[in-house]
């Protein structure tokens, strides 16, 4: 034991504390960084040294680099993104649906249905006009017209669905690749006694990003690999990732597994939001639309094929409507050609509108559901202003809980500059210390070389 020593010390104290600063100054580099997580150097006592009865201490170790995180705070996080997404998606999907509907305006479907009854009620006190004929028609036109842009609309905005729905998958098994990449990275790391921070700080990235896309369950093993499964169903660990592939039977779309015909149990995310109003949502619409339409369209032709026409000679029998079908509204034809042969006599003499009259009041009556047909297409409006409404809520109150839990995930894995200057200066002096001492033994070795000379 000499001033050899206080050399040997001193330069452990200078390594030590120069990787400190590093790590400080890496850390203020990645202060604006969302993904990064903070490090903190962990310095130990080197392994001390016996010399008789005395034992003398051999200075600093950097023992190794901590990576800042809670897991239990990523676990609650991922949980809330796939709700918040989830609510979020179907809040956008349904807001472009609600426009299709353009309720309440002059333009809607329900002023469109109140024209079209008030045509017959104004037709019923001049039966004999042709101009009253004509506005009949006419306001059918725009019923079908209306029926058709908003069944068209719709049609498209599922069809617009079933894009985003393979694309999300392929970006689900995009992120599955990453994973499964960083995986092998991240294990071949700590075989070798590294710590692969910037790795660890990627995969959670890509987790967390996979978390808002669909529900999803992360396990980590002893080789500080990580197992994801989707559903219940393992999606990426080390030694493999699935590629999972959308399918549609019977309207319904499922996730599943390369040819396995079994379905992923999605349950969260923006592929469940996407999933459920396709599957459910969507064709509910278009059912009640259906169901109003085939109602008005039967109802009136109940009624017009027991009444007269204006022609010569004059007919009976004959149907308004040539039919519904999924959004196509068909009027006769041979009305088309000539408003003539729109019903409105009860009798057959001329000047009569009974059967206007009837017509108009299916306005008013129970046709459907126990309800009028305005009724039951306002349920509708309201079903699909309620959903909204209950998505936005949803969302608010899921983004307000992950703020909470970003805050809580920054107080322990973000960079605070205040801090990281504290250590700054804390690892400038003692780096300036140990710096000192070899200053020190420097001259305790001169002094000692000139007394041997």
């Amino acid at each position: 034991m000499g001033v050899s020593r206080i050399f040997d010390i001193s330069q452990s104290s200078l390594a030590a504390y120069q990787q400190a600063l590093n790590i400080t100054s890496n850390n203020i580099a990645n202060a604006s960084n969302p993904d990064y997580s903070r490090q903190t150097p962990v310095l130990s006592t080197a392994k001390s040294q016996s010399n008789g009865t005395l034992i003398f201490g051999s200075g600093v170790n950097l023992d190794y680099i901590q990576r800042q995180r809670d897991t239990l705070v990523d676990s609650q996080i991922r949980a809330n993104n796939q709700k918040y997404s989830d609510n979020s998606k179907r809040s956008d999907i349904l807001g472009q649906i609600e426009q299709l509907f353009g309720e309440p305006s002059d333009l809607g479907l329900s002023n469109v249905m109140d024209s079209f009854f008030n045509s017959w009620s104004a037709a019923s006190v001049s039966p004999n006009s042709s101009a009253l004929r004509m506005n009949v028609v006419t306001s059918a036109q725009n019923l079908a017209t209306k029926v058709k842009d908003i069944y068209e609309g719709i049609t498209e905005a599922k069809s617009s669905l079933m894009s985003d729905a393979k694309n999300t998958v392929a970006t689900i098994n995009s992120y599955l690749k990453q994973i499964q990449d960083l995986n092998n990275q991240i294990i071949a790391g700590s075989l070798n006694n590294q710590q692969p921070s910037d790795l660890l700080d990627q995969r959670d990235s890509v987790i967390d990003s996979l978390s808002k896309l669909v529900n999803i369950n992360v396990t980590t093993d002893s080789s500080n690999g990580v197992m994801v499964s989707i559903g219940g169903t393992l999606a990426v660990d080390k030694n493999m990732a699935n590629e999972f592939q959308l399918k549609e039977v019977n309207g319904n779309l499922s996730l599943t597994t390369g040819t396995d015909s079994f379905s992923t149990n999605v349950t969260g995310g923006e592929l469940f939001a996407i999933k459920e109003i396709y599957s459910k949502t969507i064709p509910g619409y278009l059912d009640q639309i259906n169901a109003v339409m085939t109602s008005l369209s039967d109802s009136v032709n109940q009624l017009h094929a027991t009444g007269f026409t204006n022609a010569t000679p004059t007919q009976t029998g004959l149907n308004f409507f040539d039919g519904y079908n999924e959004g196509i509204l068909t009027i006769n034809q041979d009305i088309m050609r000539d408003p003539n042969k729109i019903a409105l006599s009860k009798d057959g003499t001329s000047g009569n509108g009974d059967i206007a009259t009837k017509i108009a009041e299916l306005s008013s009556a129970k046709l459907l559901n126990g309800a009028t047909l305005a009724d039951n297409y306002g349920s509708l409006i309201s079903e699909v202003g309620t959903q909204k409404q209950f998505s936005d809520q949803m969302a608010q109150a899921n983004q307000l809980v992950l703020q909470q839990l970003e805050q809580q995930k920054s107080s322990v894995s973000g960079v605070s500059l205040d801090e990281e200057m504290a250590n700054v200066l804390k690892f400038q002096r003692s780096y300036e210390a140990s710096a000192k001492m070899i200053k020190i033994g420097d001259e305790m070795l001169q002094t000692i070389l000139s007394m041997v000379q």
